[in-house]
């Protein structure tokens, strides 16, 4: 029997029928600091609430990064920090997107809805467009088209975003809806969900802006990093030659070495260097060299439980597979309902 899936999202501790949470991420760089308290803690605990499904997106990684010949070992490379991190495949369908054929297909569907105007309107392309020129191919275009795909094939009422995802989330929610509006009730809306909690935004280390894959990577603590290059980073950290009154605000590259502090040290470390700091006694290097003590405590087991994962390339594809498996499943059950209300069904 399927599994029942209602179309309208019920509440985050509804225990009647499990929602279905969906979101992805590119294998285009290392994952870091950021992706780690910005969006995995938050799936550590969606995998005991709800069904997931967590994709690592080689389909979209295409739109600007055309070169495949490192792309399996990134990808095997962010399946296995995800896991390091605290993802369960059991728990959860843990997958990469080329290997559920149905979101071509969909894609494909959605696309004859989409319109060159609206997404030629999204910020995401515009800035994609700045930054790259010559590389403006379809697939950029249509990128919101195709996160509508890989959202709605499993028919998912929660998919957990940060703020430069919103416009694409609002663009599938109206994908979906034109969907059902000219072909009949299909698809659910997906919502935002990250139990109402603002996103944690970590800065970089330089204080200019957030933690990046791909760029700044002196200022980005990645997880992979040695503990000797964490030591290097955050010794290299913004600061100054301290407050000069007491009480006085944290200028912003001050505020973020100590919000770097309460992700990683105790409550009672971050207080003695905050006294210090209220009361001008503060020493630079000693808090440094905390966070970075701090910081290997915390990235260590992750990078040292990652690099075992990928030696055991056998059991990583076995997971891959499994992942799939579940991911597919899902995907034929929706795509029969697609079929069936586009009248595609011809014997």
């Amino acid at each position: 029997m399927e599994k029942k899936r209602d179309s309208t999202p019920a509440g985050p501790n509804e225990s009647v029928s499990r929602q279905i949470v969906m979101s992805g991420i590119r294998p285009t760089g290392f994952l870091h600091l950021g992706n780690y308290f910005g969006a995995m803690r938050n799936y550590i605990k969606m995998q005991d609430e709800f069904d997931c499904f967590f994709m690592v997106a080689d389909l979209h990684s295409l739109t600007t990064h055309p070169d495949t010949r490192e792309l399996k070992a990134n990808v095997h490379r962010v399946l296995a920090e995800n896991i390091a991190c605290g993802l369960d495949p059991e728990k959860v369908a843990l997958y990469c997107q080329s290997q559920v054929h149905e979101t071509a297909e969909l894609y494909l569907y959605l696309n004859m809805m989409a319109y060159k105007g609206e997404l030629e309107k999204t910020t995401t392309f515009k800035d994609k467009v700045r930054l790259n020129p010559e590389n403006v191919n379809a697939g950029l275009l249509t990128y919101p088209v195709l996160q509508t795909a890989d959202i709605i094939l499993h028919r998912a009422s929660y998919v957990p975003v940060g703020k430069d995802q919103e416009q694409h989330l609002e663009m599938a929610r109206t994908f979906a809806n034109r969907f059902n509006h000219r072909y009949g009730e299909v698809f659910p809306e997906p919502q935002a969900f990250n139990y109402n909690q603002n996103l944690v935004k970590v800065p970089s280390l330089d204080g200019a802006g957030k933690m990046s894959k791909s760029e700044n990577q002196m200022a980005t603590l990645y997880l992979a990093d040695s503990d000797e290059i964490i030591r290097k980073k955050v010794m290299k950290a913004k600061t100054d030659s301290g407050p000069t009154e007491k009480n006085a605000p944290k200028p912003d590259y001050i505020e973020n070495i100590f919000l770097l502090m309460k992700l990683v040290s105790s409550p009672a470390t971050v207080q003695q260097f905050e006294d210090d700091y209220n009361n001008c006694n503060i020493r630079y290097g000693d808090l440094k060299k905390q966070l970075a003590e701090d910081m290997v405590s915390f990235i260590a087991p992750i990078r040292n439980k990652t690099d075992a994962i990928l030696q055991d390339e056998k059991g990583l594809e076995q997971i891959m597979r499994k992942g799939a498996e579940k991911a597919n499943k899902s995907a034929g059950e929706t795509m029969k309902l697609v079929r069936a209300a586009m009248g595609l069904n011809y014997f």
